[in-house]
C-alpha cells in the first residue's frame, strides 16, 4: 500500500486548543448569565463543529439565543484564537518528517474555516500543508465522507492513498466512510473507548511515521 497524502484534525489531533476554546465558551455562558464551565466539560462537547457546541452550552435556548451567541463565540474566538493553544509536543518535527518523506498534508476540520486557516498561520505551520478545509467550506462535515473525498480530489490523490489523522470518533468515521486507511490519537479530546475501530491507534505524534510505515507494509 502507498500512502501519498496524510489528512489531518485539528483541535485535539495537532493542537491542544482547549484553553481557547473554554475561554471562548465561558464569554458566552458569561453572557448569557450561566455558572462557567471548566476545560474537562467543555472537551468533551468540542468536534461537531461551533454551531454544535453552542446548541450544548446554551440547552433550550431559542434559534435567535442560538444564533446570537454563535456570532459571540466566533467573534470572540476570532479575537482570542492562539491566546492558549499550542502544539501538541512532537507535533512540528512529525509534520517536517512526513513532508520529508514525500507524503502531502491537509487539515480537515469541523471548526470553521477562516478560523482553522488563521489558527494554522498564527502556529507557524500553515506553508506545511497543501489545503485546508472547516466545517462550513462544503454541505457536509464529518462524520460525512464528502469533505475528505473532495480534498483527495483536490491534491489529486485516490482516497486509497490518503489515511485520516484524529482524535475523536468523527474523524475515524468519516475515514472509514470515505475508504480511507483511520489512525487515532490517543492524546486528544475524543473518548478512548470510540476510537477502537481505527485501522491504528498512536500515542504520541512522534509514533505517526512508523505508523504510516507500518500501514505501508514498510520500515519506520
Amino acid at each position: 500500500m502507498t500512502i501519498r497524502a496524510a489528512l489531518f484534525d485539528l483541535d485535539g489531533t495537532l493542537v491542544d486548543s482547549l484553553g481557547d476554546l473554554t475561554d471562548a465558551v465561558n464569554h458566552v455562558r458569561e453572557a448569557f448569565s450561566l455558572t462557567l464551565l471548566d476545560e474537562k466539560d467543555v472537551r468533551l462537547k468540542v468536534g461537531r463543529g461551533s454551531r454544535n457546541l453552542i446548541e450544548q452550552i446554551l440547552p433550550g435556548f431559542s434559534e435567535f439565543d442560538i444564533t446570537h451567541a454563535l456570532a459571540m463565540f466566533l467573534d470572540y474566538n476570532r479575537r482570542h484564537l492562539a491566546e492558549k493553544s499550542r502544539l501538541y509536543p512532537g507535533v512540528l518535527n512529525t509534520l517536517h518528517d512526513l513532508v520529508a518523506r514525500h507524503i502531502r498534508l491537509a487539515v480537515i476540520t469541523n471548526k470553521n474555516e477562516d478560523l482553522c486557516l488563521l489558527l494554522l498561520q498564527d502556529l507557524g505551520i500553515d506553508t506545511l500543508f497543501d489545503c485546508a478545509c472547516g466545517g462550513d467550506t462544503y454541505p457536509e462535515r464529518k462524520p460525512s465522507p464528502l469533505p475528505l473525498l473532495k480534498i483527495a480530489e483536490k491534491m489529486g490523490v485516490s482516497p486509497q492513498e490518503c489515511i485520516m489523522i484524529g482524535d475523536s470518533i468523527h474523524d475515524v468515521e468519516s475515514g472509514q466512510r470515505a475508504a480511507m486507511m483511520t489512525i487515532a490519537c490517543s492524546w486528544g479530546y475524543g473518548d478512548m473507548a470510540e476510537l477502537s475501530g481505527a485501522d491504528m491507534i498512536v500515542h504520541a505524534p512522534t509514533e505517526l511515521c512508523e505508523a504510516i510505515a507500518r500501514i505501508c507494509g514498510q520500515q519506520p
